[in-house]
């Protein structure tokens, strides 16, 4: 009896022992207004506008989720039944037409091949014989930046960017599920290349990289970010965007990860950017070091909301801000 109540008690250890496995991330759809939804839980956020005219995605997701966003897509996009009760028929999904990269991130652009190669793009008229397989995938949009960013990863050909645009905007040359879609550049800010989306029938903004409401925001220095890039890129989304009510409601803000915000939202993220690099600069012009910078804590304030992500702590965000300011300075 001895022998045997050992004999379970180590088996009981083992299973212990033994991590939990953990479970596969559910893809959430979430709508936001009109033809337009949240898709989050396949990487970074992903933004959708899903119609008659078929799907435009702003972001892809990381790869290894790519197979359930796309049966999360199929699900939106197949049309209600039509005919008689008894013949009713479903209609085919509608195809994926363009996916928009805001920035050349691995978790923001991993979905790139997998969910292209199940659009298709429509085309015609002049440009028809300069593409070799014109039906073939939907088209990926971004800024030129983003496209030597990806070139320069190794991303394979399918995954690239078909269409990129190098000036200030660009404005997709008609309308798509009943609107206007612009794409705006945010120079310099998380990185270089970085963009953001304004569904300006709907009035969403789909914020990329710039807006990331479970982080203090990635400042790549080595990529051409910087801390005032980004402030530029925040103030010019709250210019576009126009509140309901005392700041509340309005347009809505999809980020790159975490829940819609509004007006509120997007300024208080904005807010707490510029205080804290207002108080590094203030310290580093008492002639502090980045060790004593960072010891002071100036993120403290918002620690418990924005510090929890392992991958970039505050002391890094204060890093980067510290990093971002002294090769300001060297410049002038």
């Amino acid at each position: 009896m001895r022998k045997l109540a050992l004999f379970l008690l180590a088996i009981c250890a083992g299973a212990q022992q033994r991590p939990a496995p953990q479970a596969s991330p559910q893809i959430e759809v979430v709508p936001v207004r009109g033809n337009i939804y949240l898709i989050s839980g396949g990487g970074a956020n992903i933004t959708a506008s899903v119609g008659p005219d078929g799907i435009f995605l702003v972001d892809s997701g990381s790869a290894p989720l790519s197979e359930k966003v796309l049966a999360a897509l199929n699900e939106l996009a197949v049309d209600s039944t039509i005919g008689t009760a008894s013949k009713a028929v479903r209609k085919p999904p509608k195809p994926i037409r363009y996916i928009v990269n805001t920035n050349w991130q691995p978790e923001y652009t991993g979905g790139n091949a997998r969910l292209a190669a199940a659009g298709k793009t429509y085309t015609g008229g002049n440009v028809t014989g300069d593409l070799g397989d014109v039906a073939e995938g939907a088209a990926i949009l971004s800024h030129e930046d983003t496209l030597q960013r990806l070139s320069d990863a190794k991303t394979a050909t399918r995954g690239l960017p078909t269409e990129t645009y190098f000036g200030k905007s660009m404005k997709l040359s008609h309308f798509f599920n009943g609107e206007g879609i612009v794409l705006y550049q945010a120079p310099a800010s998380n990185s270089d290349g970085v963009s953001f989306v304004h569904f300006r029938g709907s009035d969403v903004i789909s914020a990329g990289p710039l807006f990331d409401f479970t982080s203090y925001p990635l400042i790549d220095l080595q990529k051409g970010g910087s801390v005032q890039g980004l402030l530029d890129g925040l103030n010019h989304m709250l210019e576009l965007v126009v509140p309901e009510f005392r700041s509340e409601g309005g347009t809505m803000i999809v980020p790159g990860k975490g829940r819609i915000g509004d007006t509120a939202d997007l300024a208080y993220y904005r807010d707490m950017v510029t205080i804290i690099r207002d108080r590094v600069e203030h310290l580093m012009k008492k002639d502090l070091t980045l060790a004593q910078i960072q010891a002071a804590k100036p993120t403290e304030d918002w620690d418990g909301r924005f510090g929890k992500n392992p991958a970039w702590t505050p002391g890094q965000f204060v890093e980067s801000v510290y990093r971002s300011l002294a090769a300001g300075k060297r410049g002038k």
